[in-house]
């Protein structure tokens, strides 16, 4: 009851005139980003995060937000009519999207889409609305140990679920620690890995390092892989959507399974795009029509938008309550909090109520508005994707250097969003995740310190980290998730070479 209290109060702070109209931009923008090619959620969220700095911070996290929610959308928009994905989570909503648009029912699998990205939202965001509260009253029994335990149990958990090969992931994290760790000391004065350029005195902005990363990176790769569009025409009646809202409760086991496994995955740091193609694997498993899909199987559309839109929706809880972000996006939201001078994690619920709840309460009106906007404007997006990307290519290259100057307004800053925008892109063609990176840039200063902090209470010993049972628990935990790519490997091996043994004895 205490957490309903808190949200009517959160309502109170969102529900004005001045934020309503924040959600409706944001929103539009968002669904803007998502659509065009090269762009995506962390990257849209990195570049306007700039603006936000003379914000109020509720009202910043409302815009930042809602363009998240918009860019979601609009990465199943380009996916059904054009077989584009806008966001890498958006890539299994292709597989029977595209197929069901190109029979002729576009506007059937748009609302297919966005009526159960909407219900694995609002799942998310109810879960986050019960949960915050007891994670953060947890939190509070947290000291130095048990926090370097968390965010090494945040590193683990991309090792072990991250859905990528864990020796890629482990030097996407070794890159992102060396990243954080440019720039002077805080505990010792030294300079660390400035290599004599003074630029680097201060350190190297993530968001700098994002605007490379996503933006210039997926730029590089659309160029090189060439780019064309032949899209479908889709015009959205509000008949069509109530009749495809009329079908979606026979679908309810596929939208609380993946409602389930989304939110799990957005807690953990699996990430949108792992639920996503996790929820179509076992929807494609488990349905009576498994044969169907890949033909445009309503099915496999419902499914991966579900569990895409409850995982990022997710992960904005381990954000908020203990200040380990579940995903690239949510990272980047973490620096922005970081920026206005507030700390997430357990005492912001104390300090800040206002931002959380108002935040939180933020989440349900966004999530109606971005419904409401984003079927209302298939037919205007569509038209924007038909421009050439002759056009599009250059307009994306200065939005992301402008964004990039406007951090620190320092030419320097250029140079470096190229930079990361060629490691960016070697990391896509050598498939090595970014998100990792992201994730050690921006946590990678607050573990350390936490492990300092440790040392310096225990005398340097490692025992500390096995003191009580709640640090104990992490630290089990965050191994276990560490070694379980070999573990799943061993007992795989193992049940192989037992059926192997038991056909030869047949």
């Amino acid at each position: 009851m205490e957490n309903i209290a808190s949200l009517f109060y959160g309502f109170g702070v969102a529900l004005s005139a001045y934020h309503i109209g924040l959600m409706l931009v944001g929103v539009l923008l968002g669904i803007l980003v998502g659509v065009l090619p090269g762009l995506g959620a962390p990257n849209g969220v990195s570049l306007l995060l700039p603006l936000t700095f003379s914000m109020d911070p509720v009202a910043a996290i409302i815009l930042l937000t809602s363009i998240y929610w918009g860019a979601l959308f609009g990465g199943s928009t380009t996916s059904i009519l054009f077989n584009i994905p806008g966001e890498p989570s958006s890539v299994a909503t292709t597989f029977d999207g595209y197929p069901l648009a190109h029979k002729g029912k576009p506007t059937e699998a748009l609302s297919y889409a966005f009526l159960s990205a909407g219900f694995g939202a609002m799942v998310g965001i109810i879960l986050i609305t019960l949960l915050s509260s007891s994670v953060a009253e947890f939190a509070l029994r947290f000291s130095s140990p048990e926090f370097f335990a968390v965010y090494l149990l945040a590193f683990c958990s991309f090792v072990g679920l991250g859905g990528s090969s864990p020796f890629k992931t482990m030097v996407s994290i070794g890159f992102g620690f060396a990243f954080a760790a440019v720039g002077m000391d805080s505990v010792s004065g030294n300079l660390r890995l400035t290599y004599g350029i003074d630029e680097l005195l201060a350190g190297i902005s993530f968001l700098v390092a994002v605007i490379g990363l996503f933006g210039i990176g997926e730029l590089m790769l659309t160029i090189e892989e060439g780019f064309e569009l032949a899209g479908i025409r889709a015009r959205i009646s509000v008949k069509d959507v109530l009749s495809t809202a009329a079908t979606m409760p026979r679908y309810w086991v596929a939208l609380l399974r993946s409602a389930a496994i989304g939110c799990w995955m957005g807690i953990t740091p699996g990430g949108p795009t792992a639920a996503s193609f996790m929820s179509y694997a076992l929807a494609k498993r488990f349905s009576r029509n498994r044969d169907k899909f890949g033909t445009g199987e309503p099915e496999g559309i419902i499914s991966p938008e579900t569990a895409d839109h409850s995982a990022g929706t997710s992960a904005m809880l381990p954000m908020i309550a203990l200040g380990v972000p579940g995903s690239a996006t949510a990272a980047v939201m973490m620096g922005g909090l970081m920026i206005w001078g507030l700390n997430p994690g357990p005492m912001l619920f104390v300090e800040r109520p206002d931002f959380v709840w108002g935040l939180i309460a933020s989440m349900y009106l966004g999530n109606v508005v971005a419904v409401i906007l984003v079927l209302t404007t298939v037919p205007l997006f569509a038209a924007i994707l038909r421009i050439p990307f002759s056009i599009i290519g250059p307009i994306i290259v200065v939005t992301c250097f402008i964004g990039a100057y406007t951090v620190g307004n320092r030419a320097f800053d250029l140079w470096l969003a190229l930079g990361f925008g060629a490691i960016g892109y070697v990391f896509k063609k050598l498939d090595y995740p970014i998100a990792p990176m992201v994730l050690a840039m921006v946590i990678g200063d607050k573990a350390e310190d936490a492990f300092r902090q440790s040392m310096i209470m225990s005398s340097g010993s490692m025992k500390i980290f096995w003191s009580n049972t709640l640090v104990a628990s992490l630290m089990a935990g965050a191994l276990l998730l560490a070694f379980w790519p070999l573990i799943t490997a061993g007992v795989d091996r193992l049940l192989g070479s037992v059926g192997a043994a038991r056909r030869g004895h047949t």
